[in-house]
């Protein structure tokens, strides 16, 4: 499950562009924190806590300010361009016994078998890189693990056959396709090859009036 992470947070005055410029220079994040229908608060956490939060897959914060904590939620990350710098962030504020909507990767383990040589090569798919659920809002897992070490050519696996961890709901279709191998496009063009072969007694026939025509 993901880990709850403190986190010092100051209070910031004002909006816009050039505030928040001044605030990044500082190392700090322009971030608001809202829900549980109290007001929104505008506030600045630091650049690096932040970024290593994120980096060991935090989605649950503990805020602290005026020696009061708050709980929250990472609902929203704006990135700069290149991907590199966190501009601001939007923290939704959660209760422990809570159970929130979230949207989480899914992560494949093993080898499918029937991607290999001897199997027929069989070509690796999946539709589904990530997935909403329903858990408790200190219960995020950090991804749906799926074993696809039995997967041959022609299987599949779908949403309705993942092994979920204790209390999480899925909230997406049950028929929907996760990960699938599909026969290798080298079947596809060897099938078409017949057909192909086929046509070639039709060109023959054509020609047979005008050799006919030739011999009289």
């Amino acid at each position: 499950m993901a880990e709850s992470i403190q986190m010092e947070i100051q209070p910031r005055e004002g909006r816009g562009t050039h505030k928040a410029e001044k605030l990044r220079r500082r190392g700090l994040v322009p971030a608001v924190v809202y829900g549980h229908k109290e007001a929104t608060v505008p506030v600045a956490v630091s650049n690096e806590e932040l970024h290593k939060a994120i980096r060991l897959g935090a989605r649950v914060l503990d805020l602290k300010a005026d020696g009061k904590t708050e709980k929250v939620l990472i609902r929203d990350l704006q990135w700069d361009h290149l991907g590199h710098a966190i501009l601001h962030v939007d923290f939704a504020r959660i209760s422990a016994d809570e159970r929130i909507h979230v949207t989480v990767p899914i992560e494949l383990r093993g080898t499918a078998p029937g991607t290999a040589a001897t199997s027929g090569g069989g070509v690796l798919d999946q539709p589904l890189h990530t997935v909403p659920i329903e858990c408790l809002a200190v219960n995020i897992p950090e991804s749906i693990r799926v074993n696809i070490s039995a997967l041959q050519v022609g299987q599949s696996i779908h949403v309705k056959e993942l092994t979920l961890p204790e209390g999480v709901k899925i909230l997406a279709d049950a028929d929907a396709i996760v990960v699938q191998v599909k026969a290798p496009v080298a079947e596809a063009e060897t099938t078409a090859a017949p057909a192909a072969e086929m046509a070639e007694p039709e060109r023959i026939g054509r020609q047979k009036p005008a050799e006919e025509e030739e011999g009289a």
